[in-house]
């Protein structure tokens, strides 16, 4: 697959003496897919470093803070993923329901900057990417785009974000602010469910050759960083709750679809753990569930098609969540009446209660779904499902604005709290949930045939070769294959330094 990132070889050697010497001019010192797994295997001269940047500035330096083991201020590194366990009196069920949150993550507060970084550095070490020559082009529904520039500017490249014109306004806050020219955020028609609509987009652009697309739908690049990095944290959290109580057991790693990137994780914990892989849509666009189409605001888990980077055929179950449910509990979670009937009402410790905003719209459909899948599977206080909260509420406050307008008239109080509790936790059911059968499977699988290659050109002996794990695990070679690619770069771009 020549044009979905999957060499270990020089392609173009010209194109990687460019970038070299494009690396050299912004000091740009490139992590290893193991550094970004295992941060404290970083040399401490490269962490000390970090102590005078500020996370959110693009510098070369925060690269180094690709991973999940930040803390909330210095940079000083955790020993320990950060999580939250949220207690029966909010999920209503025995099972431990464990959540990774991805606001720490730098730039973006999203870990969709891991996705952007495992896409962009295979073709920059490969010769594929001229920094000097080429514009990123970034498809995204939600933080993949975000990423997407952030890393652009600061390894001295030109990045264009690609998403739909309808997602939040704090989205496009953030991008004018990031972008180096206006022209390279380019909205295109719809909303969340509106993907197609930004592969014609990519398509268009994909003519012009200085044009590269780093699709994260097909970037196995980003399949793997999640496989490596995201799977390994999980896995790091559950250890330490397995070794507190040898009893606990890994139950199943919950996603949203999005450009199932994080859903290879589930791949990497079922492998290490025996975990079941959920993958979860909205249920106003339930695709996989029953072939349907539609429209949700759940913003950043994109829909209406199956990735190419979704391992169809080692998914258990899928699960759909309402956006009605999400919106609700949006404004729950971050309203003081709703905080208020969460803290008297209810009796949810008040710690927990500060942290709720730290769950954006797509953590909260993928809290939801842990839940229901928790319910469905009589789980009891041994069993842990795992899940990440991808980005949280700083990039909602345009959409609790409209949620606050639409549906509760700007006035939620504690009857509406109480409702929104009992309706959307409480009551939480396990309807639109489909326990995977191998035909199952392949139902889901061939779908996305209509998209990969009557659409977007894969071969057909491409997209076939996906149905076996064996090609999947055969992916995992490219990561120590990558890395010793990356230690050269790094090495290139330090000799020049020294001469």
């Amino acid at each position: 697959m020549p044009t979905l990132g999957l060499e270990s070889h020089t392609v173009d050697q010209q194109v990687y003496d460019n970038s070299v010497r494009k690396y050299r001019e912004s000091q740009t010192v490139l992590p290893t897919f193991a550094q970004m797994a295992e941060p404290h295997t970083v040399p401490q001269e490269v962490q000390a470093r970090l102590a005078g940047v500020d996370p959110d500035e693009p510098h070369p330096s925060n690269l180094f803070r690709v991973h999940w083991y930040n803390p909330s201020e210095g940079s000083e590194l955790l020993e320990l993923p950060d999580f939250i366990e949220l207690p029966k009196s909010l999920t209503g069920v025995e099972a431990r329901i464990i959540v990774l949150p991805a606001d720490r993550f730098p730039m973006i507060h999203a870990h969709k900057v891991l996705a952007s970084y495992g896409c962009l550095v295979p073709r920059v070490i490969t010769g594929q990417f001229d920094p000097t020559l080429h514009r990123a082009i970034w498809p995204s529904t939600g933080n993949y785009c975000r990423g997407g520039i952030a890393v652009s500017r600061i390894t001295g490249c030109r990045g264009v974000a690609v998403l739909p014109e309808g997602m939040s306004r704090e989205r496009f806050d953030w991008l004018e602010h990031w972008v180096s020219d206006p022209g390279d955020i380019i909205r295109t028609p719809g909303t969340e469910s509106n993907v197609k609509e930004i592969y014609d987009k990519c398509n268009e652009l994909d003519e012009d050759p200085h044009n590269i697309i780093f699709n994260q739908f097909s970037e196995f690049g980003n399949y793997l960083v999640h496989h490596e990095c995201t799977g390994r944290a999980v896995g790091r959290v559950f250890d330490h709750l397995h070794d507190a109580n040898p009893q606990t057991r890994l139950r199943a790693f919950v996603s949203a679809t999005g450009s199932a990137g994080t859903l290879a994780a589930g791949d990497y914990l079922k492998t290490h753990y025996g975990s079941r892989n959920v993958a979860v849509e909205a249920v106003e666009c339930p695709t996989l569930l029953y072939n349907g189409f539609g429209e949700h605001n759940i913003q950043g888990i994109g829909d209406k098609h199956v990735p190419l980077i979704h391992n169809v055929m080692n998914s258990d179950f899928v699960v759909g969540v309402s956006d009605h449910s999400t919106d609700a509990l949006f404004v729950l979670f971050n309203s003081e009446a709703g905080q208020a009937y969460l803290a008297d009402r209810q009796q949810i410790p008040a710690g927990l209660i500060e942290l709720l905003p730290r769950f954006g719209l797509s953590a909260i459909c993928n809290t939801l779904a842990a839940i229901k899948t928790a319910k469905y599977l009589d789980l009891g206080p041994d069993d842990v499902v795992t899940t990440v909260a991808t980005d949280g509420a700083d990039l909602y406050h345009s959409e609790y604005e409209k949620v606050m307008k639409e549906k509760y008239h700007n006035s939620f109080e504690t009857l509406d709290a109480a409702e929104a509790f009992a309706q959307h936790l409480a009551g939480l059911a396990t309807d639109h949930l489909l326990e995977l059968t191998h035909i199952d499977r392949q139902r889901i699988f061939n779908l996305g045939y209509f998209t990969w290659v009557e659409q977007q050109g894969i071969s057909i002996e491409d997209f076939e070769a996906r149905r076996s794990q064996e090609f999947w695990r055969g992916l995992l070679d490219l990561v120590p294959a990558w890395d010793e690619m990356i230690t050269e770069f790094n090495r290139q771009v330090d000799l020049g330094e020294a001469a």
